[in-house]
């Protein structure tokens, strides 16, 4: 108890997120989201910053991957045991679902900070509880599993249980961070804990405080697609939530014809925010007449440098990680240690994906890395979709090295996984190109700091920010991206990278067509990277450098932080 005493002796930011992903042994993650979020708690606890997070424990993680031959997914539950790394608290609440009970427990993770004393707690909420039914003990079992209703009531637990759990663990909190619609049933909880008078008002409707919940509220949007935002049939949130909210006060918060998750947290959040600044603009499209900014994502510095360009920063560049900006001292760094500490990381990479692969690879050959959810829009077989003209470009010149996941149920990110497998095999007497198995945070860094270029293809305005070139950047490896989400702003041509497509002022909302972005990734892959690559060693050096010194030193969740708190958490 000693432990919580000392935890809720001042006010808290209070961070709730579907998903945190924070070490690869913990899967409670499936991907960007979940980095992201478990970057921003880390960078939290490095600033010192009074915040807690929320999230669900999910016994059997998001899945590990398994791809034959052929490259055809298959999924498995990836069971572990959280007694292992956690702390299980005494501390129980209960919440409503279905008409029943369900009893929800806690366990709690430090994230320490490497070069402060300071910790953030991150509770994971867990009902595998045996006074629960059958049904209910599942319900923090698989993140992003089930059906509708299995979601709703995975997202009640979040929102409803968590906000209940804080206040049974004795926290004050003056803030509560949505990560994403997922979390917005809290603001229900709020609005019940925040009740006027009822005598003093006209209208019931008015009984619920909502400015005050409002000022309570810090909502993220992470989506940029209309078809990405959280719905639900009002005839399932009536059989899940019961008696919990009148229906019709509902619909006048989240919409008349389902409950929409993005519109509930933007109508009770005093502050909202997309995820960079293209991705605020499309926001402001898909909702008009909210107020949206922007705060551009980053990364957790330190997490995402390799072990030799970390020893390289120590050496010439000392506190770099929790003072990114001291980045911009990068040209300190004599170029052959820079490229040095890159063939080390290139060296790790190449090693591993021959030791799983047998591709035989090459230390030397330019190497580009693809790592996405693997899903339509990401359009990851984009640079094999003219295999003849790609031959003739790249061969004896160029080796590629993709991974990734597709969801469960998505079949067209399943497919587009087979067509690269085909690819591979129709080019391997010509290009190595392989496509590594169960993609994670461990074999996130080797690759981001491994390959010579990092490509990002998203049908544009789909990607909201990524954050895996930022990663990249960290270790000197340069992009060469569509012009979406955060490369707008990072992209500097032949500086920090290449664009493909459309300059930054001709970026509308229109999406990209395959053809005219094929065409300018071959054009350049051929004219400006292998190129600058074989024949100019020092001007390749000289890129990497901006990729430091103009990128790492301010696409970091340290920066991404410091604007959180003065822009959405002290007013």
């Amino acid at each position: 108890m000693k432990y919580i005493q000392e935890l809720t002796s001042e006010p808290k930011i209070a961070y709730f997120s579907m998903e945190i992903g924070f070490k690869n042994d913990i899967p409670t993650y499936s991907g960007g989201l979940g980095v992201l979020a478990g970057d921003t708690i880390k960078s939290a606890a490095d600033l010192s910053l009074p915040m807690v997070a929320v999230t669900l424990i999910y016994r059997k993680g998001y899945f590990r991957q398994d791809l034959d031959e052929f490259g055809r997914q298959t999924e498995h539950a990836e069971d572990w045991n959280p007694a292992g790394q956690m702390t299980l608290l005494p501390q129980k609440v209960r919440i409503r679902l279905e008409d029943r009970d369900v009893a929800i427990q806690v366990w709690a993770y430090n994230i320490s900070s490497l070069v402060e004393k300071w910790n953030v707690p991150i509770f994971f909420l867990d009902t595998n509880l045996p006074e629960n039914d059958p049904e209910d003990r599942t319900l923090t079992d698989s993140l992003y599993g089930g059906d509708e209703r299995y979601r709703l009531k995975q997202e009640a637990v979040l929102g409803l249980g968590g906000v209940s759990m804080l206040r049974a663990l004795g926290f004050r909190i003056k803030k509560y961070h949505m990560n994403e619609g997922h979390a917005s049933l809290l603001t229900l909880e709020l609005l019940n804990r925040h009740k006027r008078d009822i005598e003093s008002v006209w209208d019931e409707r008015e009984i619920w405080d909502i400015e005050r919940v409002k000022d309570l509220c810090v909502f993220t949007t992470h989506t940029p697609v209309d078809a990405g935002h959280d719905r639900f049939s009002y005839d399932i949130v009536k059989k899940v939530l019961g008696d919990l909210f009148p229906i019709e006060v509902l619909k006048d918060l989240a919409g008349k014809d389902k409950l929409n998750m993005t519109l509930l947290a933007m109508n009770l959040s005093q502050y909202i925010n997309g995820v960079a600044k293209k991705h605020g603009e499309v926001s402001k499209v898909l909702f008009p007449g909210y107020q949206i900014r922007a705060i551009t994502n980053g990364v957790h510095t330190f997490t995402w440098t390799s072990e030799s360009f970390a020893r390289l920063y120590d050496k010439y560049l000392p506190g770099w990680a929790n003072e990114p900006e001291i980045f911009v001292r990068v040209d300190k760094v004599p170029e052959e240690e820079l490229w040095g500490a890159h063939m080390e990381a290139k060296k790790k990479l190449i090693d591993h994906v021959n030791s799983v692969t047998g591709a035989a690879m090459d230390y030397d050959t330019l190497t580009i890395g693809f790592a996405r959810r693997a899903t339509a829009y990401k359009r990851a077989n984009l640079l094999l979709s003219d295999t003849e003209r790609l031959r003739k470009i790249a061969k004896g010149k160029l080796q590629v090295i993709y991974a990734g996941k597709a969801h469960p149920k998505d079949f067209d990110g399943k497919k587009n996984i087979e067509e690269i497998f085909k690819t591979i095999q129709l080019l391997k007497k010509d290009i190595k190109i392989v496509y590594l198995n169960n993609y994670n945070m461990d074999l996130a860094l080797k690759m981001v700091s491994g390959v010579d270029v990092w490509l990002n293809t998203p049908m544009r305005p789909r990607e909201a920010s990524g954050t895996s070139g930022m990663k990249a950047s960290h270790n000197g490896v340069v992009n060469f991206s569509v012009l979406d989400g955060w490369w707008i702003e990072g992209h500097i041509e032949g500086h920090t990278g290449w664009a493909i497509g459309a300059s930054p002022t001709e970026v509308t909302l229109t999406e990209s067509t395959d053809l005219m972005d094929a065409e300018d990734l071959y054009h350049k892959l051929e004219t400006l990277v292998i190129p600058t690559y074989y024949n100019d060693r020092k001007g390749w050096i000289k890129m990497m450098e901006s990729s430091i010194g103009k990128i790492a030193y301010y696409f970091n969740t340290h920066r991404m932080m410091r604007r959180y708190v003065t822009e959405a958490y002290i007013r």
